[in-house]
């Protein structure tokens, strides 16, 4: 493709913007881009299919240059400052994902928690059965310029999924995240009220949240949950250590039984809704009940391992309501064994704007233990500390360096849960090292 445009990617490291550049790649386009030189989890695909990432450097953009800049970059970027003075053809990550929709059946999943989990158990069952191209927030992305299919995250984070007219909309729950922008809840379900306007075939809400009950749209809304009033019901729920099962009535009527090798209320939530979209794309149920069985989980969410004695989860947790649940599933999953937590907060304003629901969250563990604020390339510092969430927890809060993961080796046969949203995963391999002796780094 000597004569195709180089598709190059300002910030393709993150999470959305590793998995469209592996769209883009897997569609034939010559793919580069450039990020920080530290290593984020999302690279390792980007290096094995060989794409190139530089340094930032405006020497980077070349004319004739397709541009996708990462929404984390202000427009005073350096390479984003060149491509617009070159002229070149420009696009922010989700007005790019916006136009590349627009050739398949869409599907979008949206919503202030369970975007991730929902978006790879889609990708994964409706793979199974049809070609689907799909972009889920753990980095990954997969294009197929063949595909039925596509499936997508839509974040609601400054109004971006507001670029998406998807056919079909799967809506997990609305609640107040992002006080960095929005102002208040009422802030947040006028936004997605707005993208619920968008949808061209259905809306599937979860119905027990009480602001997706208020949306209207122009388009069928099926609900889903546990009550007889939902159009798709979960019935005969089990919970058990190996995972959860349950039968799907519609509207009264048994359309199957599914086993999902997932723990935690939420992910049977998030399979109803996989349940409800396929259902009205005539996917058997047969074909569906033998995908969920093979599912493995998305990146850094509930991610489990083995060390010694030890299990160890991984999971992106970082609202109140994301603890809540990742700490339910481990009790599930782990009904007899101490459920340690080792929490990273993201970002200063969330941390203050939720601080009681943080608290009342990260109680449900046996022990707390925090590490300091990461803080996000938006937002450096802010009027709170990590003491101000250490002090009002009931159960610990000591704060853990990565230097001295020590505290944690007086647990034995326990489960230690590692949850947050930026570079968390640095303080779980330092445990993981003094549990194999080796020395931390």
């Amino acid at each position: 493709m000597a004569n195709s445009p180089i598709y190059y990617f300002i910030g393709i490291k993150g999470t959305g913007m590793a998995a469209l550049a592996m769209i883009l790649h897997d569609m034939g386009q010559e793919v580069e881009g450039s990020d920080i030189s530290k290593h984020t989890f999302t690279q390792g695909p980007l290096e094995a299919a060989d794409i190139p990432i530089y340094d930032f450097s405006k020497a980077n953009l070349k004319p004739g240059m397709i541009v996708i800049a990462g929404n984390a970059f202000d427009d005073d970027q350096v390479e984003i400052k060149q491509a617009k003075a070159m002229n070149l053809e420009f696009y922010r990550y989700h007005e790019y994902v916006g136009k590349l929709m627009a050739n398949y059946t869409s599907i979008g999943v949206a919503g202030t928690h369970g975007k991730t989990s929902t978006t790879g158990l889609l990708a994964h069952v409706l793979g199974g059965v049809a070609k689907t191209a799909y972009l889920i927030g753990d980095g990954m992305g997969k294009g197929d310029a063949d595909a039925r299919f596509f499936v997508f995250e839509a974040d609601e984070y400054r109004r971006h999924f507001l670029a998406y007219h998807p056919d079909y909309l799967i809506m997990t729950n609305i609640d107040f995240d992002h006080p960095d922008y929005y102002k208040d809840i009422n802030d947040v379900v006028a936004a997605f009220q707005t993208e619920a306007n968008q949808v061209k075939k259905a809306l599937f809400i979860w119905g027990d949240d009480a602001h997706l009950q208020q949306l209207t749209a122009k388009v069928p809304i099926y609900t889903y949950g546990t009550k007889t009033t939902d159009d798709f019901q979960a019935v005969n729920i089990k919970r058990g250590v190996n995972g959860s099962e349950f039968d799907v009535l519609h509207h009264g009527k048994n359309i199957g039984h599914y086993q999902i090798p997932l723990f935690g209320e939420h992910n049977i939530l998030n399979s109803l809704a996989v349940v409800g979209v396929s259902f009205l794309e005539k996917i058997s149920a047969q074909e569906l009940a033998a995908e969920f069985l093979t599912y493995k989980g998305a990146k850094r969410r509930f991610a489990e391992k083995d060390i010694a004695d030890m299990t160890i989860i991984d999971d992106y947790a970082h609202h109140p309501s994301e603890i809540n649940a990742t700490l339910d599933a481990a009790r599930q999953k782990f009904p007899d064994k101490q459920i340690i937590a080792v929490f990273q907060p993201h970002t200063y304003s969330r941390l203050k704007a939720l601080l009681s629901g943080f608290v009342q969250s990260l109680n449900k563990a046996d022990k707390v233990y925090l590490t300091d604020i990461f803080g996000s390339i938006r937002e450096h510092s802010g009027n709170i500390s990590i003491n101000d969430l250490a002090d009002k927890l009931d159960n610990g809060g000591d704060v853990l360096k990565v230097d001295d993961m020590s505290p944690l080796l007086q647990y034995h046969n326990a489960v230690v849960v590692f949850m947050g949203a930026g570079d968390i995963p640095k303080y779980e391999v330092a445990y993981e090292n003094l549990l194999q002796g080796k020395k931390s780094v």
